[in-house]
């Protein structure tokens, strides 16, 4: 007979096991972190094309001169689907002043489709086939999702989330980079 601290540390180990095999960060907010890149420190722009989720095209060199809220998620990612409504406000939020991109990564464009349009995304997404996180520097891996990237005017990475991003933090966050560098 097992005692039922043995039973739940069986749980977490195997709940902890299915997260990183389906490569989502499980992440809660005491464990989430913040990562602000000093001006000198960062590296060349990221670039970046791609499709989006409905089918458009989108290189996001076009979105420079202003700061680029870049967030990966999936939709069967459930921190992703936890936050998704506070990008969606922060956006509403900021919109005049920084551009946002959602990457829909390992993800269907069904399920993305359905994300979207069940939390009312409506900035665009870039439907990852399997090779945009390369373009990231190594910023973000498939067990770090979700991630959140906020890009400089110039189109460095600025700022890393990783975990499930509020609205007060990812204004603060843009409003502090765009301070810090000029277009």
């Amino acid at each position: 007979m097992s005692s039922p601290g043995r039973r739940w540390a069986v749980t977490a180990a195997a709940g902890a096991l299915v997260l990183a095999v389906a490569g989502c960060s499980g992440s809660s907010n005491s464990s989430d972190t913040v990562q602000i890149i000093p001006v000198a420190d960062r590296k060349s722009p990221i670039e970046m094309s791609g499709t989006t989720v409905d089918g458009d095209k989108l290189n996001i060199a076009t979105l420079r001169g202003k700061p680029l809220v870049m967030n990966v998620w999936g939709s069967w990612c459930g921190p992703c689907r936890t936050e998704a409504p506070a990008l969606e406000d922060s956006y509403q939020a900021l919109e005049d002043s920084t551009s946002f991109v959602g990457i829909a990564f390992r993800d269907t464009r069904t399920g993305a489709k359905t994300h979207e349009k069940e939390f009312g995304i409506t900035y665009p997404s870039l439907f990852d086939e399997g090779d945009l996180l390369l373009n990231l520097n190594g910023a973000v891996t498939s067990q770090t999702i979700p991630v959140t990237l906020i890009l400089d005017a110039k189109g460095r990475i600025a700022g890393r989330y990783v975990g499930v991003v509020s609205k007060v933090t990812l204004t603060d966050v843009v409003n502090d980079i765009a301070k810090d560098t000029p277009a």
